[in-house]
This record gives structure tokens, sequence and C-alpha cells, in this order.
């Protein structure tokens, strides 16, 4: 993914997953790349599921993603990772948050918490990448930072410096900035050895 790329952010209402899509197309916008997003919001504000399309390349024609086109996806919750299997690639690189949180019909009890979700994932050979951002928020002093953890171990398999991603962070996350570009450091590291 040297030129172009497909980035499928999933999750669900109040993750902070728009705004993790948001510091990444201005990143890749900074280096130069025509870089589109869109995102649908369903019941966002009820803990529904959340999904934002990046493209970016020399040229982008349109936000969406075909399905079977996704080369990286961040799964800001674990159910949401497997239910867009339908979008990767092959080789898609799936950035897997494993805090989870229960819908509604788990919640009440009337269903279990899906197990295994990670292993599906797995034994079809997705190059899988699991993390627990709420961890790296909380040892941050700021647990509304795991989406920059994750767009920290994101940004690894994108064409575009620290330095940019971090500037970026500055202009659009005026609250709690140390711990922000913290979180972001921390889930950098995780991936940058695989990148």
């Amino acid at each position: 993914m040297e030129t172009s790329g497909n980035i499928l952010f999933s999750g669900v209402g109040g993750q902070g997953i728009l705004l993790a899509s948001e510091i990444t197309v201005y990143a890749l916008l900074e280096c130069g790349y025509d870089a589109k997003k869109s995102e649908v919001h369903g019941m966002a504000q009820r803990g529904g599921s959340v999904v934002a399309h990046l493209r970016f390349g020399k040229k982008v024609y349109s936000p969406l993603i075909d399905p079977g086109q996704a080369d990286i996806t961040i799964a800001f919750e674990m159910m949401e990772a497997v239910r867009y299997l339908p979008f990767y690639k092959k080789d898609c690189k799936v950035i897997v948050n494993t805090h989870h949180i229960d819908p509604p019909m788990v919640a009440t009890g009337k269903i279990p918490y899906p197990s295994g979700l990670l292993e599906e994932l797995e034994k079809r050979n997705i190059a899988t990448f699991p993390m627990d951002g709420f961890a790296i928020a909380k040892s941050v002093g700021e647990i509304r930072s795991a989406n920059l953890a994750l767009v920290g171990a994101l940004s690894s398999f994108l064409p575009v410096e620290e330095k940019v991603f971090l500037d970026v962070i500055k202009k659009r996350v005026p609250r709690k900035l140390d711990e922000n570009i913290q979180a972001f450091l921390a889930g950098r590291k995780i991936t940058s050895k695989e990148s």
C-alpha cells in the first residue's frame, strides 16, 4: 500500500471513530495524497454500528470501498471486525480493539457475547493485530484516547511520517493533548515492528 489504499473504520457509537478517520484523512492530505472519506452514523448515539470509509491515492473519485477491497480495517469493537468481513481483501490487515462493548441483546441477557471472534479472523488467514485500546487509554490517564491508540497502530502501515500524524493531532485534538499523543505513540509501537 505504497501509493493508494482503502481503509475501513468500524465500531459502535461513542468510540471516536469519526475523529480517528478525520485525523487519518488529514494526515494523508498533508502528504499530498488525494483522500476522501465517508461515514455512516446509523444509531451512533445509542451505541449502534458506525462505519467510515477512507480511500487515498494519486486521484480518488469516490470515498466508498467496494466489498473485497479494504486494505486495512480498524475495528474499534471485536464484533464489528467480523461484521465487515465481506469488505476485506484477501491480504487485508485488521487492527482489532479487544475491549468489547455489549450490544443491547447481550446487555439485557437475551444472548451471550459471541466467543471466538479473533479466531474466526485468524481461521480465514486474515492478518490480525489485536490490541486493548481501552487499556492503553487508561494507562495514559485519558479513557477517551483509545481511538488515538488505534490510529497509532494504523499509522505504521501508512506512507505518512509519525511527525505528520502528531501535527494533525495537535490541530484536531485540543483537549488532553499530551495523553492523546501518548496513546497514539503506544498504539504505533504495537504495530511498528509489523509494517
